[in-house]
C-alpha cells in the first residue's frame, strides 16, 4: 500500500454543512465528501482490494465505492485533513490480517482439581443431611 498514490486517487468535493451556524453556513462550503473508488486504485494489490472488499462491506457502495464525509470543522481545509486521516487509518484497520486462534487442551490438573473440588462440595452438602435412621 503506497500512502501518497492512495491520496492522489481520492476525490473531494465541498458541500454546503447542514445545521446550526447561522449566516456562515449559507455561504461557505465547508463540508467535505471523500470518494474511492476501489476497484480502480493502483496503489493497492488484488490481494489487499479483496481484503478491504470483505472488511469493508457495511461501508462501501454496490460498486465499491467508499464514500465519507466531514463537517465537523468550519475550515473546509481542516475538513479535508480529518477525512484524509480517518480514511488512512480505515484503509489501514481493514488491510490488518488477524492472527489464527490455535486451540488449546485443557491440562489434566484442572480437570482433576475441578473434581476433587465437586467431590468436596458433596461430601459437605451429605453431611449437612438429617441423619437417616
Amino acid at each position: 500500500m503506497e500512502i501518497e498514490k492512495l491520496i492522489k486517487e481520492l476525490d473531494f468535493k465541498a458541500v454546503r454543512s447542514s445545521g446550526a451556524g447561522g449566516q456562515n453556513v449559507n455561504k461557505v462550503s465547508s463540508k467535505v465528501i471523500l470518494t474511492f473508488d476501489l476497484n480502480k486504485s493502483e496503489a493497492l494489490s488484488t490481494e489487499e482490494k479483496l481484503l478491504l472488499e470483505t472488511k469493508l462491506a457495511s461501508r462501501l457502495t454496490s460498486e465499491n465505492i467508499l464514500i465519507l464525509q466531514c463537517d465537523e470543522d468550519r475550515s473546509q481545509l481542516k475538513n479535508k485533513s480529518i477525512i484524509i486521516k480517518r480514511f488512512l487509518t480505515l484503509i489501514e484497520q481493514g488491510l490488518v490480517i488477524p492472527k489464527l486462534r490455535k486451540p488449546t487442551k485443557i491440562p489434566k490438573s484442572a480437570i482433576k482439581k475441578r473434581i476433587k473440588d465437586k467431590k468436596n462440595t458433596s461430601e459437605i452438602k451429605l453431611s449437612r443431611r438429617k441423619p437417616n435412621l
